[in-house]
This record gives C-alpha cells, sequence and structure tokens, in this order.
C-alpha cells in the first residue's frame, strides 16, 4: 500500500467510527428514551404520594384522632387463640390454691365451725364465681373496658369512703363491707382492677401531654393520691403500695419525664415512709431488723412463720402434716398459707410457687410488649405488675426479705374478693392475648414509641390507642 492510500485510509478511519456511533446511537435512542420516560413516572409517583402523604398527616386533628380512635373500637376484629401458658399457669396455681387451703384451714375449720371443709367450701364457691368473671372477661373485647372505667371510678371512690363508716374492722383495718351474714367484700380488691383499666385509658388518650408536669405528672399525683389516702385510712399499707408501684408503672411505660418520674418516686417515697414510722408499722420494722426479738408478740407471726419454713426441709412433712397450723402460726390460711406450703411441700414446693409467678410475669411482660395499641399494653403492664408484686410483698413478709404486711398470695390464699377480681384481671390478659397475632411495630417497639414522639407542625401524630 502507498503511502497516500494509507493516508486516505485514516482520513476516513475516524469518521467512519464516528459515523458507526452515530448511527448505533441512533438505533438505541428510542430505547434509551422510553426506560428515562418510565423512571420519571415512577419518581414523580413517589413524590406525588409523598406529598399526599404528608397532606393526610397534617390534615388529621385532634378531634379526629378521637373520632377514628371511636370508629376503630366499633369495628369487629377477628380474635385469635388465647395465651395458653399463661392460662395453664393459671389454672396450675388455682389447683394448687384450693387444695393447700383445705389444708391449712382444716384444723381451725373444725375446731370454730363444726365441719373441717367449711372454709374449703367457701373457697370453692368463690373460685368458681371467679372462672365465671375470668370467663366473661377472656369473651369482651378489652377495648370495650375503656367506655365503662370513668364510671367504675365513680362507682369504687364512693364505696372507699362508705367502708371508712360502715366498714367492718377487723384486726384494727377497716377494709370489708358486709352484705348480709355470709357475704363481705373488699373494695379495695376491685380498686385494683377498676383504678388499671382508668389509668390505661387515660394515659393513652394523653399521648404526649404525659411527659409535661401540668397535664401529665400533676393530674397523675391527684387520682392516684386520692386512691392511696382512702386506702391507707383503711390501715392497708400492702393494698397501698400494690396501687402505688402498678400505677407508677404504667406512668413510666406511657413515657413519662425521668425527672419528674424520679421526683414523684421520691415524693411516694417519704410518704410511704411516713406511714411506715407510725404506729404498729414501726414496730413491724424493728421487728424485722431482728425477728428473733420478742417472738410472742410482734414478732409471733414472723417467728411461727420462719419456723414453718425450716421444719419442711426439702420435701416437707406430707400434705395435711403441717403442725405450725394447729394454733401456733396465725391466719395459716389467708395471708401466712405460703409458710404452710413450704412446711408441708418443702422447699421444692416453693421453688415451684416462686417459678409459677416468675413465668406469669414472663407472659404477661410479653403480652405487654407484643400489643399492636397503647392502651392494651398499659392495661397488661399493670395487671401483670399487680399480680407479681402481690406475690412478691407475699412470700417476702413470710420470709423475713421484707417488714410484715398483710396481703393475700394471688391464686393461693382464702379470700372471696382477692380471688374473683384477680382472675377476672387475668381474664382481661387473656382477651388481650387473641388479638395480638405479632404485630409489625408493637405498641411498646422503640419505633413506635419515636413514633409517639414526632411532632408535625404544632400537632403530635400518635399511633392508635
Amino acid at each position: 500500500m502507498t503511502s497516500d492510500t494509507r493516508r486516505q485510509s485514516n482520513k476516513r478511519g475516524p469518521w467512519s467510527v464516528r459515523g458507526h456511533d452515530q448511527a448505533k446511537s441512533y438505533i438505541r435512542s428510542p430505547v434509551l428514551e422510553s426506560a428515562e420516560q418510565r423512571r420519571d413516572e415512577r419518581q414523580g409517583r413517589a413524590v406525588q404520594g409523598t406529598k399526599q402523604q404528608a397532606a393526610t398527616i397534617q390534615a388529621i386533628t385532634e378531634e379526629e384522632q378521637e373520632k377514628l380512635a371511636e370508629l376503630e373500637m366499633q369495628l369487629p376484629r377477628v380474635a385469635g387463640k388465647i395465651d395458653g401458658w399463661l392460662l395453664i399457669i393459671v389454672l396450675t396455681l388455682l389447683c394448687i390454691g384450693i387444695v393447700m387451703v383445705y389444708s391449712a384451714s382444716a384444723f381451725q375449720a373444725a375446731r370454730y365451725q363444726g365441719d373441717a371443709s367449711y372454709y374449703f367450701q367457701r373457697e370453692l364457691i368463690w373460685m368458681i364465681l371467679g372462672l365465671i368473671a375470668m370467663l366473661v372477661t377472656l369473651r369482651v373485647d378489652y377495648r370495650q373496658w375503656r367506655r365503662f372505667s370513668l364510671v367504675g371510678m365513680l362507682i369504687i371512690l364512693p364505696l372507699l369512703v362508705i367502708v371508712l363508716k360502715f366498714g367492718v374492722n377487723v384486726y384494727g383495718a377497716s377494709r370489708w363491707l358486709a352484705l348480709g351474714p355470709f357475704f363481705s367484700f373488699q373494695p379495695s380488691e376491685l380498686t385494683k382492677l377498676v383504678l388499671a383499666l382508668y389509668i390505661a385509658d387515660w394515659l393513652a388518650r394523653k399521648g404526649k401531654q404525659v411527659g409535661t408536669f401540668l397535664y401529665g405528672l400533676a393530674p397523675f399525683i391527684i387520682l392516684v393520691g386520692i386512691v392511696l389516702g382512702l386506702v391507707l385510712l383503711e390501715n392497708d399499707l400492702g393494698t397501698a403500695v400494690i396501687i402505688a408501684v402498678f400505677a407508677t408503672a404504667m406512668f413510666f411505660t406511657a413515657g413519662a419525664n425521668i425527672a419528674q418520674f424520679l421526683l414523684a418516686m421520691a415524693c411516694s417515697g417519704l410518704i410511704f415512709l411516713k406511714e411506715a414510722l407510725t404506729s404498729y408499722r414501726y414496730y413491724r420494722i424493728t421487728g424485722f431488723l431482728d425477728p428473733f426479738k420478742d417472738v410472742t408478740g410482734i414478732n409471733l407471726q414472723l417467728y411461727q412463720a420462719l419456723l414453718a419454713l425450716g421444719s419442711g426441709g426439702w420435701f416437707g412433712l406430707g400434705l395435711g402434716a403441717s403442725r405450725q397450723k394447729t394454733g401456733y402460726l396465725p391466719f395459716p390460711f389467708t395471708d401466712s398459707i405460703f409458710p404452710i406450703i413450704g412446711e408441708e411441700l418443702g422447699f421444692v414446693g416453693c421453688v415451684i410457687i416462686v417459678i409459677l409467678f416468675l413465668f406469669l410475669a414472663f407472659r404477661g411482660f410479653r403480652l405487654a410488649r407484643r400489643t399492636p395499641d397503647l392502651y392494651g399494653a398499659l392495661l397488661a403492664t399493670g395487671i401483670t405488675t399487680w399480680l407479681v408484686l402481690q406475690a412478691m410483698i407475699n412470700i417476702g413478709a413470710n420470709t423475713g426479705t421484707i417488714p410484715y404486711t398483710g396481703v393475700p398470695l394471688p391464686f393461693i390464699s382464702f379470700g372471696g374478693s382477692s380471688l374473683v377480681v384477680s382472675l377476672a384481671a387475668v381474664g382481661v390478659l387473656l382477651n388481650i392475648s387473641r388479638y395480638i397475632q405479632e404485630p409489625e411495630m408493637p405498641a411498646l417497639s422503640r419505633q413506635a414509641l419515636s413514633l409517639r414522639k414526632r411532632r408535625v407542625g404544632k400537632r403530635y401524630i400518635t399511633t392508635s390507642q
């Protein structure tokens, strides 16, 4: 090839490449344009959807939120299965309780009532009524109780006042209303359930305002303080402690301000310390510090309880073989039934009781953690805290772990009011468990808590309550 020919081919080469690229771009341009159009359409739809969502959120007012909540309550829901483990735990405690009531009360029933099964029969009736109450609350959608919580408070507060004037005074405490010669009722037990229902509803409606002093902490202290004052006037410190703790747990779970929460706890601690250092409670504290001093006086019940627990050993003396229930240990089938369990069933029997209540706490708080709405989460938290704390106080008082105070052991101790109300509360828990169904965003998850704190304009957007 000559030099002229090479120069001509070099001149044609670049132009040929450019021409080939231009032809190639002309061929692909309709495809590229179509892809770009589809991409632009998707981006436009996404932006438009975001704007519409933001406009919808900003358009929701507080009144509309309340209306939506009311409409949501009216909508039927498909109920799932109940928490079978929670039901098994409660029924196991009930079976242990009915057997131990008969064993612990047989001697005194035969001696003072002429029938060894006198208290057992009464407890059996109360257990049947309690199971009926549990079935009723299990069938009713727990959201429906929001409508009646205020009415319940308007009923229970006058009862707490009436019991102070017309109540039956037993061992220095005026806690019972006598309705006939064979029936007595303890309003403070019903107060636990009614107050849990009302506080859960009140806190769920408050939303973000729970963290403020004027609309959150101040009315909460006034509300709970009125109830605690009436209960303390009955000389029932144990019930007052239970109410204060589970109400505070619900308040903290709803999003209380930490600083205000600690301040409220300090004030409550001072009030209870003042009550604890007055009258007979002071002697109980001194007796707690030295349980083997004055064993025939202020420490009689604690000393005999410790003897019963120590006598049982690992496996107990056998069912019905307790010696302390024959007149040595006061209240062997009510407040002091746990030492009788330790004496007859031993350390193993006591550990089984403790494990059952620990499982109850696990299932209850797990339920609260997975509940999709704030009201159900707060209600499950309050009921679980109440039942488990009451068991802890009873066991702790009978083992010398805390100063002695008289509260029944849930589902086990003899007592109609406590048993029926506790079973009704368990029914509410079981009903809550029917609507869990593994929500994508539980009410107490971090995402839900941060979402409730999100602020749009001047209004706070809260989750479904």
